[in-house]
C-alpha cells in the first residue's frame, strides 16, 4: 500500500473518530482506487483533524466566519433625519436645557458635548456619582466588571425609564453559574438625586462621544441646577 493511500485512510479514521465527515464522504472516498493519488484539497465536511491527516501541499482551507457570540448586540447610534437614535430606538439628540440639564424633546435626559470637548455639567456631574457610587461593583468608566455589566452598554439597550426602574428598585439574576444581586437605590439620595446625571454620563460613554477617565473641560455650575440638586437632597 502505497504512503499516499495510507495517509487518505488516516484522514478518514481520524475525521470519523471527531464526527466531522459524513457518511456519504467516507463511502466516497473508499470507493477510490488504489492507484488513485489522495485527494490534495480535503472533503469540505472534514474537520480541523482530518485536514491535517491528509498528506499534500494545498494550501489550508480558510475558516468560516465567526458567529456572533451570544448576548452580543449592534450597539451602534445612528443618525436618523437629523437625529441621534439608540439601538434600543430612543432619540438622544439635545434640544433644550431645563434646571441645568440638557433634555430631548420627548423629555429624556440627554448630554451635550461641545466641538473642543467641554461637557455640560450634568454630564460630569454624572461622572462624579458614578465614580463614587456606581464604579465598585460595574466598573470604572461604565466598563464592567467580572460580576456586573457595562453600564455604557445597558443604557444603550434599555429605554431611560427601563434604567431607571432597576435603580430603584434593584435586580436579581439568578442561574446556575450565579446568584447576582443588584440592590435597590430609590431612597439613597446620593444616587436618586443625581439619576438623570448618572444615566446622560452613561450615554455620552456608551456612543463613544467621552472617553475614559475625568472629563477635561466641563460647563460651570448653574444655579438652576444648584436649586435643583439642594431641593433634592435636602427635601
Amino acid at each position: 500500500m502505497t504512503s499516499k493511500m495510507t495517509a487518505s485512510l488516516m484522514a478518514i479514521c481520524i475525521a470519523c473518530a471527531t464526527g466531522a465527515i459524513t457518511q456519504t464522504a467516507i463511502a466516497q472516498t473508499a470507493a477510490e482506487p488504489a492507484t488513485e493519488p489522495a485527494a490534495e484539497t480535503p472533503p469540505a465536511q472534514a474537520g480541523a483533524g482530518a485536514a491535517a491527516a491528509t498528506s499534500g501541499d494545498a494550501a489550508p482551507q480558510a475558516a468560516p466566519a465567526a458567529a456572533p457570540a451570544a448576548g452580543e448586540e449592534d450597539l451602534e447610534v445612528k443618525a436618523e433625519g437629523g437625529k441621534l437614535v439608540l439601538p434600543n430606538g430612543q432619540d438622544i439628540t439635545p434640544d433644550r436645557m431645563e434646571n441645568g440639564r440638557w433634555y430631548t424633546a420627548e423629555d429624556i435626559p440627554t448630554f451635550k458635548i461641545a466641538e473642543d470637548g467641554t461637557v455640560d455639567y450634568a454630564t460630569f456631574s454624572g461622572y462624579r456619582r458614578y465614580s463614587a457610587e456606581c464604579h465598585v461593583c460595574h466598573g470604572p468608566d461604565g466598563e464592567g466588571s467580572t460580576y456586573a455589566p457595562a453600564l455604557k452598554n445597558s443604557v444603550l439597550k434599555l429605554d431611560y425609564y427601563g434604567f431607571q426602574e432597576i435603580v430603584a428598585s434593584g435586580k436579581q439574576d439568578v442561574n446556575t453559574a450565579a446568584n447576582l444581586v443588584m440592590p435597590a437605590f430609590g431612597t439613597n439620595k446620593n444616587v436618586w438625586c443625581y439619576i438623570d446625571d448618572i444615566y446622560v454620563y452613561l450615554l455620552a460613554r456608551g456612543v463613544g462621544d467621552l472617553p475614559r477617565g475625568r472629563p477635561a473641560k466641563k460647563e460651570s455650575k448653574s444655579d438652576e441646577f444648584t436649586a435643583q440638586e439642594d431641593s433634592c437632597m435636602n427635601g
